[in-house]
């Protein structure tokens, strides 16, 4: 099994998200909200759709996502100035506060791992072996 790329991939997913839950365990954040957060911080005014669908999300996941990030006070839904029916995703301030908080988690996360690739020039060829992965022409 060690020679299948599918299966090599699957074990390193299961051990970045592994350190990753370990990272944010005091936080209680798990990825579908850490991204969510990180995308409504670069990003402010997407609607949930927009969201969902770069990260994959099926929409009543989604909404369910949103409730706990709007009942932690962390996200707040605005009607959209174009278009009533959607809403625009937006940090509260204490949201803004933790998403800093929660920069600085991740970024000890991935120092990790790059450090256990072997460090930049090993991530930079990772990065770029995925990305034939993900950006073929065929697909």
């Amino acid at each position: 099994m060690g020679e299948i790329v599918g299966y090599k991939l699957r074990r390193a997913q299961l051990f970045v998200f592994q350190d990753f839950i370990e990272s944010f365990a005091k936080m209680k954040l798990r990825p579908a909200e850490f991204s969510v957060l990180a995308i409504i911080a670069r990003t402010p005014g997407q609607k949930q759709t927009e969201i969902a669908e770069q990260l994959g999300i099926k929409r009543a996941n989604f909404v369910a996502l949103m409730d706990g990030l709007e009942r932690r006070g962390l996200a707040e839904r605005r009607k959209a100035a174009t278009d009533k029916r959607s809403h625009s995703l937006h940090l509260t301030p204490e949201g803004a506060r933790f998403v800093d908080k929660m920069t600085s988690v991740w970024r000890n996360h991935e120092e990790r791992l790059i450090e256990r690739l072997g460090g930049p020039e090993a991530r930079a060829a990772l990065l770029d072996l995925l990305g034939r992965l993900l950006d073929d022409p065929e697909r």
